[in-house]
Protein backbone atom coordinates (compact mmCIF):
# COMPACT_ATOMS: atom_id res chain seq x y z
CA UNK A 1 0.00 0.00 0.00
CA UNK A 2 1.46 3.81 -1.35
CA UNK A 3 1.73 5.85 1.31
CA UNK A 4 -0.73 9.15 1.12
CA UNK A 5 1.34 12.42 -0.62
CA UNK A 6 2.96 14.94 1.09
CA UNK A 7 0.77 18.38 1.34
CA UNK A 8 3.44 20.95 0.96
CA UNK A 9 3.51 24.92 -0.34
CA UNK A 10 5.78 26.03 -3.01
CA UNK A 11 8.47 28.19 -1.74
CA UNK A 12 8.05 30.90 -4.59
CA UNK A 13 4.05 31.01 -5.24
CA UNK A 14 3.04 29.45 -1.44
CA UNK A 15 0.28 27.06 -3.39
CA UNK A 16 -0.39 23.76 -1.77
CA UNK A 17 1.32 21.26 -4.01
CA UNK A 18 0.82 17.08 -2.99
CA UNK A 19 3.94 15.33 -3.93
CA UNK A 20 3.99 11.64 -3.44
CA UNK A 21 6.59 10.74 -0.14
CA UNK A 22 9.16 8.19 -2.15
CA UNK A 23 9.45 11.42 -4.69
CA UNK A 24 10.29 14.32 -2.01
CA UNK A 25 14.07 13.62 -2.53
CA UNK A 26 13.76 13.87 -7.26
CA UNK A 27 13.74 17.53 -7.45
CA UNK A 28 9.68 17.73 -6.86
CA UNK A 29 8.51 21.57 -8.85
CA UNK A 30 5.16 23.40 -8.10
CA UNK A 31 2.11 22.70 -10.36
CA UNK A 32 1.61 25.69 -10.37
CA UNK A 33 4.63 28.17 -11.02
CA UNK A 34 6.86 25.56 -12.28
CA UNK A 35 9.37 26.26 -9.34
CA UNK A 36 11.27 23.85 -7.69
CA UNK A 37 9.88 22.82 -4.38
CA UNK A 38 13.32 22.43 -2.50
CA UNK A 39 15.89 25.13 -3.01
CA UNK A 40 18.11 23.99 -0.15
CA UNK A 41 17.60 27.83 1.56
CA UNK A 42 15.86 28.93 4.14
CA UNK A 43 12.47 30.73 3.22
CA UNK A 44 12.17 34.31 4.20
CA UNK A 45 8.39 34.33 5.25
CA UNK A 46 5.54 37.27 5.96
CA UNK A 47 2.75 36.85 8.15
CA UNK A 48 0.25 35.11 5.36
CA UNK A 49 3.36 33.17 3.53
CA UNK A 50 4.50 31.54 7.35
CA UNK A 51 0.66 30.29 7.13
CA UNK A 52 0.10 28.34 4.18
CA UNK A 53 3.46 27.04 5.26
CA UNK A 54 3.18 26.22 9.04
CA UNK A 55 -0.75 24.69 8.85
CA UNK A 56 -1.29 23.37 5.69
CA UNK A 57 2.18 21.52 4.52
CA UNK A 58 2.63 18.36 6.17
CA UNK A 59 6.12 18.82 6.21
CA UNK A 60 7.84 20.06 9.84
CA UNK A 61 8.61 23.73 9.48
CA UNK A 62 11.78 25.10 11.64
CA UNK A 63 11.47 28.84 11.66
CA UNK A 64 14.30 30.76 13.01
CA UNK A 65 13.27 34.24 14.69
CA UNK A 66 15.22 36.75 14.37
CA UNK A 67 16.14 40.39 13.92
CA UNK A 68 18.38 42.45 11.44
CA UNK A 69 20.58 44.23 14.28
CA UNK A 70 21.26 40.81 16.52
CA UNK A 71 23.93 39.89 16.19
CA UNK A 72 24.32 36.11 17.27
CA UNK A 73 21.33 36.30 14.69
CA UNK A 74 23.95 37.03 11.98
CA UNK A 75 26.41 34.89 12.94
CA UNK A 76 24.04 32.16 13.30
CA UNK A 77 22.53 32.76 9.38
CA UNK A 78 25.28 30.87 7.73
CA UNK A 79 24.80 27.88 10.01
CA UNK A 80 21.02 27.83 9.37
CA UNK A 81 21.79 27.82 5.59
CA UNK A 82 23.54 24.87 6.28
CA UNK A 83 21.09 23.07 7.73
CA UNK A 84 18.57 23.80 5.24
CA UNK A 85 20.75 22.12 2.36
CA UNK A 86 21.17 18.88 5.00
CA UNK A 87 17.81 18.85 6.46
CA UNK A 88 15.71 19.11 3.40
CA UNK A 89 13.57 17.95 1.65
CA UNK A 90 12.46 15.90 5.30
CA UNK A 91 11.89 19.32 6.55
CA UNK A 92 11.15 22.90 5.16
CA UNK A 93 13.23 25.57 6.96
CA UNK A 94 11.98 29.54 7.63
CA UNK A 95 12.89 32.62 8.52
CA UNK A 96 10.59 35.78 9.99
CA UNK A 97 12.12 39.32 10.76
CA UNK A 98 10.11 39.58 14.14
CA UNK A 99 11.09 43.62 13.25
CA UNK A 100 9.28 43.24 9.87
CA UNK A 101 6.26 40.60 11.54
CA UNK A 102 6.11 41.25 15.15
CA UNK A 103 2.68 40.09 15.21
CA UNK A 104 4.00 36.54 14.62
CA UNK A 105 6.80 37.25 17.75
CA UNK A 106 4.55 37.85 19.61
CA UNK A 107 2.03 34.91 18.26
CA UNK A 108 4.51 32.66 19.73
CA UNK A 109 6.01 34.41 22.54
CA UNK A 110 9.19 35.31 21.55
CA UNK A 111 11.03 36.97 24.04
CA UNK A 112 14.63 36.65 22.83
CA UNK A 113 16.59 35.87 19.46
CA UNK A 114 17.48 33.73 17.48
CA UNK A 115 14.86 31.43 18.73
CA UNK A 116 14.18 28.07 16.54
CA UNK A 117 10.23 27.15 16.71
CA UNK A 118 9.71 23.42 15.23
CA UNK A 119 6.00 23.51 13.54
CA UNK A 120 4.07 20.19 12.29
CA UNK A 121 0.64 21.47 10.75
CA UNK A 122 0.36 24.17 13.19
CA UNK A 123 1.67 22.57 15.90
CA UNK A 124 4.58 23.21 18.32
CA UNK A 125 6.97 20.63 18.40
CA UNK A 126 9.36 22.21 20.21
CA UNK A 127 11.57 25.37 20.83
CA UNK A 128 15.22 26.64 21.61
CA UNK A 129 17.00 30.31 22.15
CA UNK A 130 20.46 31.45 21.16
CA UNK A 131 22.56 30.62 18.44
CA UNK A 132 23.58 27.25 17.44
CA UNK A 133 25.85 25.45 14.79
CA UNK A 134 25.09 23.80 11.50
CA UNK A 135 25.43 20.77 12.85
CA UNK A 136 23.77 21.62 16.62
CA UNK A 137 20.66 22.82 14.33
CA UNK A 138 20.49 19.64 12.35
CA UNK A 139 20.70 17.35 15.46
CA UNK A 140 18.20 19.17 17.63
CA UNK A 141 16.03 19.35 14.21
CA UNK A 142 16.21 15.65 13.58
CA UNK A 143 15.78 14.86 17.12
CA UNK A 144 12.48 16.45 17.96
CA UNK A 145 10.74 15.93 14.60
CA UNK A 146 10.93 12.49 15.36
CA UNK A 147 9.01 12.81 18.47
CA UNK A 148 5.91 13.94 16.01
Amino acid sequence: MNAPPIELACPHCHAINRVPAARLADGPACGRCRGALFAGAPLALDAAAFERHASRSDLPLLVDFWAPWCGPCRVMAPAFEAAARELEPAMRLAKVDTDAEPALGTRFGIRSIPTLVLIRRGEELARQSGAMSATQIVQWARSHARLA
